[in-house]
């Protein structure tokens, strides 16, 4: 029985009309992305390119078949238009529409943008298009002068992540449930008193930040009486890990070969230098090199020399990432993440590596305190804070910290211990 590609002459399985598969998705591209003579527009080429060369080419047929993203792609190329930003971002914010965009701009068919603070604009234009015409003359104005502004600013230095736009919609919500609940109590922002504003944050509490900033720009602009704004609350760290643990499970993820490579690498990062998520899955693999057989990874301004282990097991991970990735931007276009996630030129979800490690018995949280408490303790704050990228006020916090734990700790432990009888 002949198993030869009829078209490409390739022994092998086939799967359809004698076909191989990846016959069989190279016309399937063409029809996708072709006009009726299978001729790809000039700006989808790109795209077209990166999905007939896919590493799993039976990825990207059940891709083609099942996803709803082909569909929305198929309905968008037959128009007679050029695919935009503008054209998508009149579509509704779905996973497909995002999933397109972002292929699109992977694979160079679109040029990139700041994808967090357009989403944020456009969130934030929808929501507020929905409120009452009372709201929206106090809310327009406090997400747009306020919290966008502060995102476009802070998306200039490029440090405007998805967790920072996760928290600015945030703030925009406490100020709509706020002003919904002084509307439920005939109160207007200038009727405002101390004792309302106590009692909301009293059975609020998880809010008193978001609040804060909203109410502090609505006094600049005169909209409130002089109130006691909730100060913040004092978040020094309280999980901890014992020496035993934290050494254990920083030469599990040195060592286990059975725990996957992004697990062995942010565990390994979250215990050497204190680093959060967040972080993490935001390097991109230009920051790791070698420098006379020496590795450094740059976390902040400066390169930090990494243990031989860690740094044998990131340049495994950069030869061979097990991509998850079914659209791969081109070789040399951008950096790519350390920690690529499924959707083409986009890290992994800070959430979903956390959760990730914790399946596999790596917490964070206590880990990053643990890491921290041991570097106060071995380098000074300032130089903490050039190599690890955080503030300077942040480092010495914690050296303040260290300091005053092991005073205590010293003076718990001589209290405790009998006094020598006199002889």
């Amino acid at each position: 029985m002949d198993f030869t590609c009829r078209k490409c002459g390739r022994p092998g399985r086939l799967h359809a009309d004698g076909c191989c598969a990846r016959c069989v998705v190279a016309h399937r591209v063409s029809s996708l992305l072709g006009d009726n003579d299978g001729v790809v527009a000039q700006q989808l080429q790109p795209l077209a390119q990166a999905l007939t060369a896919a590493p799993n080419e039976y990825s990207v047929l059940n891709w083609l078949y099942y996803h709803p993203a082909a569909t929305l792609l198929a309905d968008l190329t037959a128009q007679p238009i050029e695919i935009t930003h503008a054209l998508l971002d009149g579509l509704p914010p779905t996973r497909s529409t995002r999933y397109v965009r972002d292929a699109l701009i992977a694979t160079g068919a679109l040029p990139p943008r700041a994808e967090h603070l357009n989403r944020l604009e456009a969130w934030a234009d929808r929501t507020i298009d929905g409120l009452p015409k009372r709201q929206q003359r106090t809310i327009r104005p406090f997400a747009e002068w306020h919290v966008i502004r502060d995102a476009r600013r802070r998306d200039a230095r490029n440090r405007y992540t998805e967790g920072a736009a996760a928290a600015d919609r945030t703030a925009i919500r406490t100020a709509i449930v706020f002003l919904d609940w002084l509307y439920a109590t005939a109160t207007t922002l200038d009727m405002l008193t101390q004792h309302q504003l106590d009692h909301w944050l009293d059975t609020n509490p998880t809010r008193r930040g978001d609040l804060a900033s909203f109410l502090r720009w609505a006094h600049q602009r005169r909209l409130t009486n002089r109130l006691e704004l909730p100060a913040s609350k004092n978040s020094l760290p309280i999980h901890f890990q014992t020496e035993e643990q934290y050494r254990r499970q920083l030469r599990r993820c040195l060592n286990d070969a059975t725990l996957p490579h992004e697990v062995r690498i942010t565990g390994s990062l979250v215990r050497l230098f204190g680093l959060p998520i967040s972080r993490i899955v935001e390097l991109t693999a230009d920051r790791f090199h070698r420098d006379n057989g020496d590795a450094f990874l740059t976390l902040a301004k400066h390169p930090v020399l990494l243990p031989p282990k860690l740094a044998a097991l990131i340049e495994e991970h950069l030869a061979d990432p097990c991509y998850r990735l079914m659209v791969r931007p081109p070789e040399g276009d951008r950096p790519r993440y350390l920690l690529p996630a499924s959707q083409p030129g986009k890290p992994r979800s800070a959430r979903a590596t956390q959760k990730l490690l914790r399946q596999y018995g790596l917490p964070t949280l206590a880990a990053r305190n643990t890491a921290m408490i041991e570097a106060v303790g071995e380098l000074p704050p300032i130089v903490i804070a050039d190599l690890f990228g955080i503030h300077p006020g942040t480092a010495h916090t914690w050296a303040k910290f260290a300091q005053a734990s092991w005073t205590d700790y010293l003076a718990a432990d001589t209290a405790t211990k009998p006094i020598a009888a006199e002889t």
